[in-house]
């Protein structure tokens, strides 16, 4: 199975009628946080990577129709990341010097000097849909769970403390606490596959 999986084509379909406010919805959830902090790992300040991210969601709603969903032309995400990419560009050579709150003209000479998209950035923006894609799980599955259980897999399976540590401040055994981490992961992946399917 690949782990980066394509983005479903019954949502880039249901994209191209705007009114669809599920499937823009969902696209959305997805993909501006994923846009944000690509463009917050480039360099940009909070400000500027939210409207950054504003103007990638108003292109790919202009330009949806124009994606040839054929694997063979190239993936949505691939695609995406390049109008990213561009919208970055784009971004800095419109801003006067004092209006940038990027770093001045320094980053925008780094940027400009980036390889073309290529694979590096899509095996960027391709792991950064997969932490996404997590996220978007966890929010949506947490409630189903006590919260000394989401406790017990958020420190040792996100935070990456230690089981007996993190049994020891819970109250509960190294076995309970293995137990709650194998059963919220077991759910964040059903949901995980449930939002791809969608």
């Amino acid at each position: 199975m690949d782990p980066t999986p394509d983005t479903r084509h019954s949502l880039l379909v249901r994209l191209g009628n705007p009114a669809d406010e599920q499937a823009w919805s969902r696209f959305v959830e997805l993909y501006e946080p994923l846009i944000y902090r690509l463009a917050r790992r480039k360099g940009f300040q909070h400000a500027d990577a939210q409207e950054l991210t504003q103007e990638a969601m108003v292109a790919v709603a202009a330009a949806i129709d124009q994606f040839d969903t054929d694997p063979n032309r190239g993936s949505f995400r691939g695609w995406l990341s390049r109008i990213a990419r561009n919208m970055m560009i784009n971004f800095l050579s419109r801003a006067r010097p004092e209006q940038r709150g990027t770093g001045g003209t320094g980053f925008r000479c780094l940027l400009e000097q980036q390889p073309a998209a290529g694979s590096d950035d899509e095996d960027l923006f391709g792991w950064e849909y997969r932490r996404e894609l997590f996220r978007c799980a966890a929010r949506q599955v947490r409630h189903e769970f006590h919260e000394t259980t989401w406790q017990a897999f958020w420190q040792t399976s996100v935070e990456g403390e230690a089981i007996q540590s993190t049994a020891e401040a819970l109250g509960l055994s190294v076995g309970s606490v293995y137990a709650a981490r194998s059963r919220v992961m077991a759910r964040i992946k059903q949901k995980v596959r449930q939002l791809e399917e969608d």
